[in-house]
């Protein structure tokens, strides 16, 4: 009985998802939000081209950038079902489902990129990728979207008193959504391809995202202040269908994973240095910038998401992400 599920389940993917299962050959739908100039196409045009090599040419993997098979949340559950193989959305997408991963989204918890990665390569990220198998995925690396600054087309933002009464998009995340209404703000969860028009149209006042993320997404044609508060830390985990994973042989799971790693480590290195050059664009094509807004008027209010996640998950894991130096 148990033999002939795996093989039902063995065609519904490739009749879903086009996968090529015979003969260890396989093609691979990656499905993520970036658009055509964002470090995580670049990264995942990076990572196909390994897993090419590394397999001689057996398995292919045809991407999907900028949304082009629906919001965040429905690649998320496409890849659930099988009907998308691979998938990379920010994690806010995935604590609709496993509330573990609330953690990484606590506003202030990372105190810069080394922490990040001695984070989420270390035993934290192996336990939090783990807990996506409950939910029928395989996670295959993190990558990020990166940390976090408020964009607006009222005011400058220099404390947190300067956020009273903005409408901003956030993340459906409950960690971010508990500190911005601490802040004083009005958070409206929106999925990101909604953005720039709701901007446009004056729906929403603001929104906060990566320097990286507001320039490779023209926010700043409809944005007139940045503040760069890095109020939160934004991880976007690589997954893959766990059934579709678990089919595959030894050699070709170690050829993803290795290919995942390397192409995450590349968006890393990318956002870094993009950062550095999109914030010198963003000055020139006219956004006021707060460089040092008071960081600690923000953190009184981002004690109730820690506090909040420490009453449902414990103190364990969180403590391990701040003791580690």
């Amino acid at each position: 009985m148990k033999k002939i599920n795996v093989i039902s389940t063995a065609i519904l993917f490739s009749v879903v998802s086009g996968s090529v299962l015979s003969a260890g050959t396989h093609t691979l739908a990656l499905s993520h939000y970036g658009s055509p100039n964002d470090t995580v196409t670049k990264a995942t045009e990076f990572m196909a081209k390994r897993v090419a090599e590394l397999s001689d040419g057996r398995i292919t993997i045809k991407l999907h950038p900028n949304s082009e098979l629906g919001p965040s949340g429905t690649q998320i559950d496409g890849t659930r079902m099988g009907t998308i193989d691979i998938v990379v959305v920010g994690n806010p997408y995935y604590t609709t489902f496993n509330e573990e991963l609330n953690l990484l989204d606590l506003p202030f918890l990372f105190r810069n990129e080394v922490h990040v990665e001695k984070v989420l390569s270390g035993e934290v990220g192996d336990i939090l990728l783990k807990s996506l198998e409950k939910s029928g995925l395989k996670g295959l690396a993190f990558y990020e979207i990166g940390f976090r600054d408020i964009t607006n087309s009222k005011k400058q933002i220099k404390t947190v008193a300067d956020l009273s009464g903005l409408k901003l998009r956030t993340t459906p995340n409950p960690a971010h959504i508990a500190a911005f209404k601490e802040w004083g703000v009005n958070p409206t969860p929106m999925p990101f391809n909604e953005v720039y028009f709701s901007l446009k149209t004056g729906v929403i006042d603001g929104q906060e995202n990566p320097v990286h993320h507001i320039y490779n997404n023209n926010l700043q044609e409809v944005q007139k202040y940045l503040s760069l508060t890095n109020h939160a830390y934004t991880a976007a985990p690589m997954a893959m269908n766990l059934d579709r994973f678990n089919y595959m042989d030894k050699e070709d799971q170690d050829i993803l994973l290795q290919a995942a790693k390397e192409g995450a480590e590349l968006e890393k290195k990318l956002n870094i240095e993009e950062n550095k050059i999109y914030l010198g664009k963003l000055k020139e094509q006219g956004m006021e910038i707060e460089e040092n807004p008071d960081i600690s008027s923000f953190q009184i209010g981002a004690k109730k998401a820690w506090d909040d996640y420490a009453k449902k998950f414990g103190n364990n894991v969180l403590n391990k992400v701040i003791d580690l130096k």
